[in-house]
């Protein structure tokens, strides 16, 4: 088996995308963001599923791995877009708390950079909202870094259905299967 096999990057990029989903369940976490967590929790366990079968030579897990890659497409396309308020979707709806709580993106506290903890009580009378403080000083607003974890993984998962990409999995799925139909035949 070569570095570069079809099989060797199944497995980094599966690797990357299960390193990549557990940082997203952190900050999910931290916000208390429900619906995300649940699908974070079912990536994180199919990403777990697609690897074993890529070791262990277990093609289901890998075709439903790659199955699952694309509600998981579908899903970071509607967070993006909530986030972003585009078809009639606002990040001010309670969607990924599940109106449980009234929890936001923790980011939305956090962003890097911002310096709204100090601002004087003068400047903060003289603007419309205090929604508008969240955005001062910031490096990045908060739903911008909601989608670029969103772009992240539409980026793993694009080299993963990208021709190239579904060609080296249906390789892995196809060789997979060989060996395994040789190694019962072999018993």
């Amino acid at each position: 088996m070569g570095c570069c096999s079809g099989r060797c990057m199944l497995i980094f990029f599966c690797t990357l995308q299960l390193m990549t989903a557990l940082e997203r369940q952190a900050f999910d976490f931290l916000g208390y963001q429900w619906a995300p967590i649940m699908v974070n929790f079912l990536h994180i366990i199919t990403v777990i599923l697609g690897l074993f079968g890529t070791i262990q030579y277990r093609p289901r897990y890998v075709v439903l791995y790659l199955l699952w890659t694309l509600l998981w497409v579908a899903w970071n396309v509607f967070v993006s877009c909530l986030y972003l308020d585009l078809g009639g979707l606002s990040k001010e709806s309670d969607l990924l708390s599940l109106g449980v709580s009234s929890h936001r993106s923790w980011w939305k506290d956090n962003s890097p950079g911002c310096d709204d903890r100090d601002l004087p009580a003068t400047r903060w009378q003289s603007l419309e909202s205090p929604e508008l403080i969240s955005a001062l000083g910031c490096w990045l607003e908060y739903q911008y870094i909601e989608v670029l974890h969103c772009i992240v993984q539409l980026l793993i998962s694009d080299i993963l259905k990208h021709p190239n990409g579904s060609t080296m999995t249906l390789y892995s799925v196809t060789i997979l299967t060989d060996s395994s139909v040789t190694t019962s035949k072999s018993h």
